[in-house]
This record gives structure tokens, sequence and C-alpha cells, in this order.
């Protein structure tokens, strides 16, 4: 089959540049070795959230009391939760599906590899070959749970991300290992279900991305929900021998070993580049990912790269906007380059984090001589309303020019707030501008412009 363009994986950088390509008036076939929507759409981003909302709704049941409702008796069905999760993903990956169909994009199902000059082959599940030729090859394979190497994924005892979503039976205790978005969201979820949750993070603080009063005031949050969190701490083995786990962690208290049912492994991911002909077509990696220009063109022509296996964060939203970039330029047009400085991240547990552009102690080093504003959402009308008091909004601007540096939240629903800031900042917006923009009351989002005022000295409900 003779294409304009041929992208291999179908997740939310493959599927989305396959659609641009196709609204462009090219060619367009995607190569999926498993579902169509890849890891993401199917055992990612939606179904954990599908997760997390039915965690969210049995807290909402078991604090009824505080809203002047009596629930007498509850429980939870850990295999229907199971069940809808599944059923949310397998449902967005009929729509993947029915999108491909509508944008007449050929799927061709099986694993492909380079094969030069413009040729992909394609193995499919029956071991059967047959060859593809392109003009332009897109590889978007993505990535999958990290392993450390004296700790292996058995999927029974130590898991990783696919099995904590479809465990068959709730586990009465889990250790997790690392922090970031992946742990603290299943952290969150299991803990809710009722299972006794321990976090080991390396370093000295969870979420050791976020800006350090955020992290901080999260873990003084989980800390009160009652999960254990060790910082400055590592898994240093994991004893499956016995009925359960003996997990042997090395801390700055010293070394002490939890028994548990399950250990999760949320230790990072790997991109998946194994066996796609990267070296026999000369394609240049550097420490586990395709090097590529501002258009995600690699040094080989007519072969471009996109999402986790580039050097960019592994995020769903950065694939996809990565992906339009590539064909678009591919298709002739003109898009302007991705701004990494700008790219919002999220943690959907409870309550959530949001964040964009430089955290404090970045935004210092760097030499800037900051505003800082917060406003606690204990001081937000609607935030007491609806009995959501935990977090803040903390917003950082350059003293000198007034450029917003960054924001951070954290908060009920901050993750469906962020947005303001990613656009604000694209239009290179001023504090006052914000402060000026009239926000609606009583809002969580007002929160935003108070924090600006703060900034600024102009903070009226502080």
């Amino acid at each position: 089959m003779n294409l304009d363009v041929l992208i291999i994986g179908s997740g939310p950088g493959g599927y989305v540049a396959a659609i641009r390509a196709s609204q462009l008036g090219l060619k367009v076939g995607v190569i999926e070795k498993a579902e169509v929507g890849g890891v993401c759409l199917n055992w990612g981003c939606i179904p954990t959230k599908a997760l997390l909302k039915s965690a969210q709704v049995f807290e909402y049941i078991k604090h009824a009391s505080d809203y002047g409702i009596n629930v007498n008796e509850y429980s939870h069905d850990f295999t229907a939760i199971v069940k809808r999760s599944r059923d949310v993903a397998n449902g967005m990956s009929k729509g993947v599906q029915f999108l491909m169909k509508k944008n007449k994009i050929e799927v061709i199902q099986g694993f492909g590899k380079l094969a030069g000059n413009g040729q992909v082959e394609v193995t499919a599940e029956d071991g059967t070959k047959e060859t593809h030729t392109a003009k332009h090859i897109v590889l978007a394979t993505g990535a999958r749970s990290r392993e450390l190497p004296n700790i292996k994924i058995d999927d029974e005892k130590i898991i990783g991300y696919r099995k904590a979503m479809v465990m068959e039976n709730l586990p009465k205790s889990m250790v997790i290992m690392g922090s970031g978005a992946i742990g603290m969201e299943f952290a969150y979820f299991y803990h809710s279900m009722g299972t006794k949750v321990t976090i080991v993070e390396f370093l000295p603080n969870i979420l050791p991305v976020e800006d350090e009063e955020i992290s901080k005031q999260m873990e003084r949050i989980f800390k009160k929900k009652g999960v254990t969190i060790m910082t400055s701490s590592s898994v240093e083995s994991v004893d499956t021998s016995g009925e359960g786990c003996k997990v042997h962690i090395k801390s700055a208290k010293g070394d002490i070993v939890i028994d548990c049912d399950v250990v999760l492994s949320a230790v990072g991911i790997t991109t998946n580049l194994e066996n796609l002909g990267l070296e026999e077509n000369k394609v240049s990696i550097d420490k586990g990912k395709i090097v590529v220009d501002e258009f995600y063109r690699t040094h080989v022509e007519g072969i471009y790269a996109i999402g986790d296996i580039t050097s960019g964060p592994a995020l769903a939203h950065v694939a996809s906007a990565e992906g339009i970039i590539c064909v678009e330029k591919i298709a002739g047009l003109n898009p302007h380059p991705l701004n990494y400085g700008n790219i919002p991240g999220c943690t959907y547990t409870n309550p959530e984090i949001a964040s964009v552009g430089l955290t404090e102690k970045a935004a210092k080093e760097k030499g800037y001589d900051i505003k800082v504003g917060k406003f606690p959402f204990s001081a937000s009308g609607k935030a007491s309303a609806a009995g959501t008091k935990d977090g803040m909004i903390k917003v950082i601007f350059d003293a000198k020019y007034g450029e917003w540096l960054g924001a951070h939240f954290i908060g009920a629903g901050v993750t469906e707030l962020i947005a303001e800031v990613v656009v604000a900042r694209n239009l290179e917006t001023t504090g006052h501008e914000i402060i000026k923009s009239v926000h609606p009351h009583p809002t969580m989002s007002e929160a935003i412009m108070e924090a600006v005022a703060q900034a600024y000295g102009e903070c009226i409900h502080l």
C-alpha cells in the first residue's frame, strides 16, 4: 500500500497526527499492534480517571453527613468499579475507531518495523508479514512501565500500572514505589477503597516535579487521610517467596521491612524503541530517546518521531500537539514550534494538582526578581460551600516586566482551571490584565484572580 503518511502507533500522538494529516488531504495509514487509542486511552489517562471518579463518589458517601445527608449503609463493589473503568476505556476506543473510519484512515493491525526506502514491514499476530510504503513515516510508539533491575514486575505480587487497573481483588495493603502522578493517583484510589497504602519516594518531596510548597501541602493532606509517606527512601528489594511481600526499604532513619500484599512499581516509564529497525536505518538515539528537530524530523529523510519516544514531557497532550505540528509541517503549512515552557501538568488525586511554568525555586535559580501571590481555598466562598477548602492557588510573576512565570494549584477541580493560565501566558497577559478581567462569583476560578491580586498587593478577600 502506498501512502503519504504512515504512522506507527495509535496513541494520543499517533491517532491525532493521523486525523490532522487526513484533514489536510493526505492519504494516511496507522499501524497498531494492540488497541486503537494506545496506552493513554486503553490503559492510562482515561480508565484511571474512571477509577478515581469511583473513589471520589465513595469518599462523598463516606462524608455525606458533612452535607446534612444520612447514608446508613454503604459499601463498594470493587469488581464493578474495575468493570466500569474498562467499559469507559472500551467506549472511548470505539470512538477513536469511528474517527479513523470517518477520516478514511487505513488501520493496519500488527507490529511495524522500518524496512528502509520509505517502507515499513508489518508483522501480524499470526506471524504473516506485509510491506507498506509511504513518503513520510511517523514513529509514535509510546512507552511502558519502567522496571528496576532488582525488582522485576511479575504482575502478581509486584505489579505495574496496567495490572493496578484490573486487580481481581482489593489488596489489604500496598507499597507504592514512586510518588509521581501515577503513583499518587493509585495511592489515592486504593486508599479510598480501603487498602493500607505506603508510598516510598527516593527524593525529599513527593510529586518531585511540582513546586515544593504544593508538594508539602499534598503530603500533609495525604498523611491526614491516613496514607503512610516515606520520602528520601528507596525500596532495595522485595521478597515474594511467602504469602505476601516483604519490602526492604532503606530510609534516612535506617533500614526497615514492611509486609504487604502487593507492590506497585510507579518509578517512571521506558520508551518502546525495541525492534523498530532504528539502528539499521541509522535513526539517532540519545539516552533512550529518538533525536528530532523542532518539527520532529529525525536525521533520516522521511522519518519522524513524536510523543514519549522523544525528549519532551511524557504527557498525552504533548504527544497530540507534537503530532499536529509534525504533520502540518509535512503538509507544507508553517506551524510554530511547540513552547515546552508552557505545558500544563496535572495530577488527578483528591485534591487535584495542576501546574504550568516555573516553580518558585526554579524562577529564583534563573535570577528572576519575583512577585508571588497565594490564595487559599479556605478563603473561597465556593470552596466553603462545596466542602472542598483544602488547597491553594499560587502564582509567580517577574517583578521587572510582569511576565507570568508560573502557576501552581492544589485543590478540588484545579485541573480544569489551569488552562486559563496556559492561554494567558501564551498571549503574554500581565497580572493587571488578569485582575481587571471579571471572574464569576462564586467560583473556584476567581481564586486565580485573587492570587494574582495578592501578588500585586490588591487582594480583597485576604
